[in-house]
This record gives structure tokens, C-alpha cells and sequence, in this order.
């Protein structure tokens, strides 16, 4: 930002000029702190610390903080590493600690150092190859405009109100998870009409129900293997292992790849998904599945089979759910092979056994299990929009493009 461009009041100035660099190093064994905080600890884009772990699991000298410092990921600053401390610890001497002075405020510096600008000027001073760290003396010669303290903590209010918007409904998504994992155990043990269980090869399941092997469940299993196709900038999508997760197909634009029209048809010669398949992944990693939406084309990568049910025995729903139950996912994980990246070939998936009531019972356990889904998702979407939010936010409030005057007006200097 320029100086013609600045709100009444701003100016320009140096990183260095409102914050300081903490020089305070200790040997764990000689600190009277329980807390650590390594970067594994700091999650990206997060300016609140969640968790640390302990100091006496630490040996090397640390670096100490103490509350209100700011703890800065130097290592790949791409990952955009910045908190708050509310407690004294120590941590790792690849976080630098920075203390705010008199002319800024803690909350506001840690937001400063989320923001695209600062991020690129750590990045473009970083060095080294294979460890890129940016350094103090880097980043205290970042320039920016700093507003006046009332408008500070404003600018600090508003996001911090955001992040805390956020850090709710991540609160309750993670609970909405939590209940419908403890539900899934309980609807594939006990069922839905409390009737006696009996003892079976995966476990108890209701005295009612079956046990079916993936191959007699299913009318067709289509296995997806060969060379790794040929992929384009545009055209038809490939999905890739990380493009289901939980359930679902994640399809961000940026995760996704392409192949052309001609590539499709010769890597799909072994059969079309349809509508209501289920697609499983057999390796990278295994387990993950996903229903095939209607009116969707696209090619699967290898190391994925692809699921047909029976539709006599078989609700394509319940086939998804229950491939992340307990008892099912321990059978796929006793058949697959290999040392570190487990795999399970397309043979021996399909003697995996299945817990099977009536059809009329799936359906049953589907739809509460889909109705879990749903909030999820939900809540999944108010917090990635509370994050755009956030981050638009951030953007124009730092740069002075949107005003936090209008909160503080009767604070503001003449």
C-alpha cells in the first residue's frame, strides 16, 4: 500500500519497528514449565494455540514464551504458522517469539502475520532447499500500515469474533462425528429392534441378520487397475484415492485432475459406474468410500473396485455405511497385505463378510445415519464459509479497504 492509498491516521512501518524478538533460551531439565510447544502443535491459518505437548519429552534447548507473546513457524512459512500464547512454556527453536511493544497490540500482531503480504515476504525470504526458514532479521524489515491502538483492537475484535464463530462449529461438528461413529457401532451390533444377538466370525451381530460375503451381496464388482492414464487440463475427471473421504466425494477444483475423452473410454473397458455404485478404495489409503451420484461421468484410478448391489438384498446406502463399520473394516484390514501402504487385492475383498438384515432394516439404518450426514455437511459448510469469511476479512481490514472506525469512532485521534 502506498502512502497516498493509507486511511487518515495509518502509516507505514517496519515489522521491527512494533514488535520484538524474545532471546530467552532454556534446557528443559532446567525449566520450571510443563508445556511444549513444537510446530507440529500450531495449526496453519490459526491464530489461537489448541494444544502442546510436554516439556519433559523435550531434551535440546528451547526457546521460552510467556502469555501474550507471539509464536512464529520460521520452517516453511508457506504453512503460515502464527499464535498467541496464553500460557509461559517453552518451545522449538524453529518458532521464533516475538513480543508486541507499545505501539501495537498482541492480537492485532498475530493477525498481521496471517496476512498474503507478510506470508509472501516470509516466503521470499526464506532459505535453504530442503528446510526453507525465514529469519527475524528477514522479517523485520516487512512493510505495513499500522492503524491507531482504538482501531487496532477493533480490526482484532472483528476477526477474532469470526475465528471464535468458527471454533464453535468446529466444537460441534467434532461432536456431531463423535455421535455418529458411537451410533454406527451400536446400529451394526444391536440393530434397530432390540432383538437378541448372536455370536459370529466379525463379532456379535442381531440373531436375525446374516453374515454375506461382499461377492454374493453384490451382482457386479468391477476392479479398476492398468497403467495410470494420460491426464489433460480439461475434459473428463479422474478421481483419485484423495478424492473420497468419509463417504463422500471431495471434489475441491484444485484437487482435481482430467483425462481426455479418448483416455476414458480405454481406461473404463472394464464397465461404466452407474448411478448408486458404491466405490471403494483398495489401497492409497484403504478404505474410503463413495456413492456415484447421478448424471456424474468421470474415469477411476487404480487401486479402486467398484461396487454394484444387488438391489433383491442389498440398499446401496446401508453397503456404504457399513463398509466403515468396526466389524467390516477389521475384516478388509485382516486380508489386505503389504508392510507400510496396506492394500487388499479384488479377490480377497470379496470374501470380506458383511453384516446383512432385512432390507427394510438397511434402509432403516441408512436413513439415520444419512440424517447425521446431512448435519454434518451442514456444519461443515458454515465453517468453511466462516473461514472465506475470515480471510476476505483479514485482507481488507489490514490493508484499510474496509474501515473499522465505524466501532471506535469516539476512541480515533482529531
Amino acid at each position: 500500500m502506498s502512502t497516498v492509498d493509507l486511511p487518515r491516521h495509518w502509516k507505514n512501518v517496519q515489522l521491527k519497528e512494533v514488535a520484538n524478538l524474545r532471546r530467552e533460551n532454556i534446557k528443559p531439565q532446567d525449566s520450571r514449565y510443563a508445556s511444549y510447544v513444537g510446530l507440529e502443535h500450531i495449526d496453519s491459518g490459526e491464530s489461537q494455540l489448541k494444544r502442546w505437548g510436554d516439556a519433559s519429552e523435550v531434551k535440546s534447548t528451547k526457546s521460552r514464551f510467556y502469555p501474550d507473546d507471539i509464536l512464529y513457524g520460521k520452517l516453511r512459512a508457506y504453512l503460515d504458522k502464527a499464535v498467541i500464547a496464553e500460557m509461559e512454556g517453552i518451545c522449538s527453536t524453529d518458532i521464533l517469539v516475538f513480543t508486541a511493544n507499545s505501539k501495537t497490540l498482541p492480537r492485532f500482531l498475530v493477525y498481521l502475520l496471517h496476512t498474503h503480504s507478510l506470508i509472501s515476504h516470509a516466503v521470499a525470504t526464506s532459505t535453504g532447499v530442503n528446510h526453507p526458514r525465514t529469519s527475524w532479521n528477514a522479517l523485520g524489515k516487512f512493510i505495513f500500515a499500522l492503524p491507531p491502538l482504538p482501531e487496532q483492537r477493533a480490526i482484532a475484535h472483528i476477526l477474532q469474533t469470526i475465528q471464535e464463530a468458527k471454533a464453535a462449529r468446529q466444537r460441534e461438528l467434532a461432536l456431531e462425528r463423535e455421535r455418529k461413529a458411537a451410533l454406527m457401532d451400536y446400529l451394526f451390533s444391536y440393530g434397530t429392534k432390540g432383538e437378541p444377538r448372536k455370536q459370529t466370525e466379525i463379532g456379535e451381530i442381531p440373531e436375525s441378520w446374516k453374515l454375506e460375503t461382499i461377492g454374493e451381496i453384490c451382482e457386479r464388482i468391477i476392479d479398476y487397475r492398468g497403467r495410470t492414464p494420460k491426464f489433460s487440463e480439461s475434459g473428463i475427471i479422474h478421481l483419485r484415492s484423495s478424492n473420497i473421504k468419509e463417504g463422500r466425494l471431495i471434489l475441491k477444483r484444485d484437487e482435481i485432475t482430467y483425462v481426455t475423452g479418448e483416455t476414458y473410454k480405454s481406461f473404463m473397458t472394464r464397465g461404466f459406474p452407474k448411478a448408486g455404485d458404491i466405490i471403494f478404495t483398495t489401497e492409497g489409503p484403504l478404505g474410503e468410500s463413495a456413492m456415484v451420484p447421478p448424471n456424474f461421468r468421470f474415469s477411476l484410478a487404480q487401486r479402486m473396485v467398484l461396487l454394484r448391489a444387488d438391489k433383491i438384498v442389498l440398499d446401496s446406502s446401508y453397503l456404504l455405511y457399513v463398509l466403515y463399520s468396526e466389524q467390516v473394516r477389521k475384516e478388509y484390514l485382516r486380508r489386505a497385505t503389504g508392510s507400510t501402504a496396506k492394500g487388499i487385492s479384488s479377490k480377497n475383498f470379496q470374501q470380506v463378510q458383511v453384516p446383512l438384515p432385512c432390507l427394510l432394516e438397511q434402509q432403516r439404518i441408512a436413513e439415520v445415519l444419512q440424517a447425521f450426514d446431512t448435519k454434518i455437511i451442514a456444519l461443515e459448510g458454515e465453517t468453511e464459509r466462516l473461514d472465506e469469511l475470515f480471510h476476505a476479512m483479514l485482507d481488507e481490514l489490514m490493508t484499510g479497504k474496509r474501515s473499522a472506525v465505524p466501532l471506535i469512532a469516539s476512541e480515533l485521534p482529531n
